[in-house]
């Protein structure tokens, strides 16, 4: 690797940083952040959508696209072995960015993260803060969880499960409910075992970074076993809360989407269990495409429960 990177024009200097940030994996926190504010506009009593909250919208929305990118760079900054074996053509194995530079792009992102936090709320801020902790524990020695088996997992599923939701339901409305955190809690448990799936292809890569994935502890196998179950019982808990009268979105779009989640989630449990050592055969196996087109579905299904 280099320590100086060629220098570029502006122009692809910028479209450096752009693919540094990996743009594809910001269209999910940031459609959750939409998504949760959509809900609390949805929720009973219904909140009228003002200017303001419009303008708080937009701003969170922006703001979780930006954290996720700090925290994607954070990872790459702090995980060189681990993307020289598994992703060689990112820009730092490539020599395309210095090891400063790259740092310089992952606080100026987060700091513009938390400051869009601000200007949407305390509460907002507060979240936002929460989440880039926990993410920069995720990839930061000495603790850096990823390197600890299922405290990689919790610690994914927290800041983009759970704490994302909520945080876009500060937009709109106070988080001192029940509602916003069960809804929270339902994305949270997804990805406490769906966040796993990408760890099955990146074993060699894991292994050379010093990181104890799931599958290098337990074994594919066994591993595959333990994630399943999470594919399928958060989705349950929609028409629970529904019933319950937790949930205050249409009750029966609620209650389809659960089913529905959970009807697509044992499609991608046979998937994984039907031949578990393919998991680690394939770099992207279907099933880690349907994990993200399950979460999309989830992000939207939940604002159309709640605008119905």
């Amino acid at each position: 690797m280099h320590d100086t990177p060629s220098p570029f024009s502006l122009r692809q200097r910028l479209g450096l940083y752009w693919e540094f940030a990996r743009p594809f994996t910001l269209l999910a926190p940031a459609l959750g952040m939409l998504s949760g504010g959509v809900a609390a506009l949805g929720a009973q009593p219904p909140w009228p959508l003002t200017r303001t909250v419009f303008l708080d919208l937009f701003l969170g929305t922006l703001m979780a696209a930006m954290l996720n990118a700090a925290s994607n760079t954070l990872n790459q900054i702090t995980d060189p072995a681990g993307d020289r074996v598994n992703k060689p053509k990112r820009p730092i194995p490539r020599g395309r960015i210095s090891m400063a530079e790259a740092w310089w792009v992952t606080a100026i992102l987060g700091a513009f993260a938390l400051i869009l936090a601000w200007l949407v709320g305390f509460q907002c801020l507060l979240l936002a803060t929460a989440a880039a902790i926990l993410t920069t524990i995720y990839s930061m020695p000495p603790i850096r969880t990823k390197a600890r088996g299922i405290w990689a997992n919790v610690t994914i599923a927290i800041p983009r499960g759970t704490l994302l939701k909520v945080a876009g339901w500060s937009c709109v409305r106070t988080v001192i409910a029940v509602e916003p955190w069960f809804i929270g809690l339902i994305f949270g448990l997804f990805l406490l075992g769906a966040s796993s799936t990408k760890d099955f292809a990146d074993i060699k890569g894991d292994r050379a970074g010093n990181c104890r994935t799931l599958p290098i502890i337990y074994g594919v196998r066994k591993a595959a076993w333990m994630i399943a179950p999470f594919f399928v019982l958060p989705f349950l808990l929609i028409p629970i809360g529904s019933m319950a009268g937790i949930l205050t979105g249409n009750p029966l779009a609620l209650r389809l989407l659960g089913l529905g989640l959970a009807a697509w989630g044992g499609y991608v449990v046979y998937l994984i269990l039907r031949d578990p050592d393919a998991l680690a055969a394939t770099e992207n196996h279907p099933s880690w495409t349907q994990m993200y087109l399950m979460m999309m579905a989830a992000q939207i299904g939940f604002a159309v429960s709640y605008l119905l």
